[in-house]
């Protein structure tokens, strides 16, 4: 059941790669907030009148946070960060984000702090580097912090999605996670976007593509693996989205694969085995159940 368990839930960061090339592609020219916002809320409501059950409002507090961690903040940071840095460089700000999850799970979770999960981050940080990152690459404060920020808020998500599971299956709990990450977003977009923007045809094919399927299914798929994966694991497959980003643009878009890229895939992968190896060992303390720990 781990194997199958790891293999769904790699799926969610696979297709997160492709974002990039149906963005440049299907919705040039348009803000990032609004594809965020309509990439969240309409997948949200339509999993909503799915499932036909709104949370309890004792879930609401905690829900509004794990959407802003999920997707109001991390978004955000990730658009901010991917204007003002080349991309390289903010997807390896990006990839700090397993380090984060290690900590952070001992921290939240009172899970072992493992060497092999520690060397694994730091792996899945350099083998990102390699694929991605240029030697003209320039930094910029406002887009290494938003960057960090980025990383930090998907890591503190990941973290409090595993710690309160509500006894509800995954695909309810992605609809009120993305429900109430599309909510917040309206203000935002609001405040950036003061005219409503026109859609052509192909902007609502690739936005439907980003909603129904690189939201609504990617979240189900992503939140399910928390539910019973070891955190640290989980967030070691995000290595998968940049891997899948290069490796569709030399398929689709004729850009080249040099050696330093295919290091930093051999190293992204090891790490991926690496983190998989070090989150075997049972965990002490750890309940068997993990919808037993959402009563706690």
């Amino acid at each position: 059941m781990q194997t199958r368990d790891l293999i769904l839930t790699a799926l969610a960061p696979a297709i997160w790669g492709s974002s990039y090339i149906v963005t440049t592609n299907f919705l040039p020219g348009h803000s990032p907030f609004t594809v965020a916002l309509l990439r969240a809320l309409p997948a949200g409501l339509l999993l909503l009148l799915l499932v036909r059950q709104l949370p309890p409002m004792t879930w609401v507090p905690k829900l509004l946070v794990l959407g802003a961690l999920n997707f109001s903040l991390f978004w955000t940071f990730l658009f901010l960060s991917a204007y003002r840095l080349p991309g390289g460089v903010a997807a390896t700000l990006g990839a700090v984000q397993p380090l984060v999850v290690v900590f952070l799970s001992g921290l939240v979770l009172n899970a072992p702090i493992r060497l092999a999960s520690i060397l694994a981050a730091a792996l899945s940080i350099a083998g990102v580097a390699l694929l991605v990152l240029t030697p003209a690459a320039q930094l910029d404060t406002i887009g290494v912090l938003a960057g960090l920020g980025g990383a930090l808020s998907m890591a503190a998500g990941v973290v409090l999605t595993r710690k309160w599971q509500p006894p509800v299956p995954p695909l309810t709990f992605t609809a009120w996670q993305l429900t109430a990450g599309g909510l917040l977003l309206i203000p935002l977009t609001l405040c950036t976007v003061p005219e409503i923007p026109r859609f052509t045809a192909e902007n609502i094919l690739g936005l439907a593509y980003m909603s129904l399927i690189g939201g609504a299914l990617t979240y189900i798929l992503w939140f399910r693996g928390l539910a019973r994966i070891d955190p640290s694991a989980v967030s070691l497959l995000g290595v998968l989205s940049p891997l899948t980003a290069v490796i569709l643009g030399w398929l689709f878009m004729q850009e080249t694969l040099n050696h330093y890229q295919m290091i930093g895939a051999a190293l992204a992968l090891f790490s991926l085995w690496l983190g998989q190896q070090g989150a075997k060992a049972p965990r002490r303390g750890s309940p068997s159940n993990p919808l037993s720990a959402a009563a706690k």
